[in-house]
């Protein structure tokens, strides 16, 4: 598959997390084995909305979904849809807070085993500062062929 193909089969099969949390994969680059996702933060993402000058912070678990996405999506990817990545493990550094607006979450693949594979991901905000990183554990899960 293409790396278009690749992102084109995750828009066809987008599944309904991707509505509840504003976002979607954009870009899959093969050489770096990194998927691209790209988010839009609203204030029904955030706390400390009231009288907050910047809309509200994106509450932490919902990074830590984009993060956790953009490395699961890597390994789908990597796999060209064979395997599924469920997370065995995941920590999250939460760098500076996050506001209402547009980030990107990159997620790549550090080490690929036989059933476990090791990730990082880090988002961004629109100018490319970095918000939070993260690395994760997951389980390669072949997928049965239809």
């Amino acid at each position: 598959m293409t790396e278009g193909e690749i992102v084109e089969r995750f828009t066809r099969m987008r599944p309904p997390f991707l509505d509840t949390f504003g976002g979607g994969v954009v870009a899959y680059d093969r050489a770096l084995d990194r998927i691209t996702m790209e988010w839009k933060a609203e204030t029904r993402h955030c706390h400390s909305i009231e009288g907050h000058p910047r809309g509200g912070v994106v509450q932490g678990g919902v990074i830590a979904g984009w993060l956790d996405s953009a490395m699961a999506h890597a390994c789908v990817a990597r796999s060209a849809f064979t395997v599924a990545a469920p997370t065995l493990e995941i920590k999250v550094s939460y760098l500076v807070p996050a506001h209402p607006g547009v980030y990107r979450s990159y997620g790549w693949i550090v080490l690929w085993g036989r059933s476990i594979a090791f990730m990082e991901a880090e988002l961004r905000d629109e100018e490319g500062a970095l918000i939070a990183r993260a690395s994760s554990t997951a389980a390669l899960r072949h997928l049965k062929k239809v």
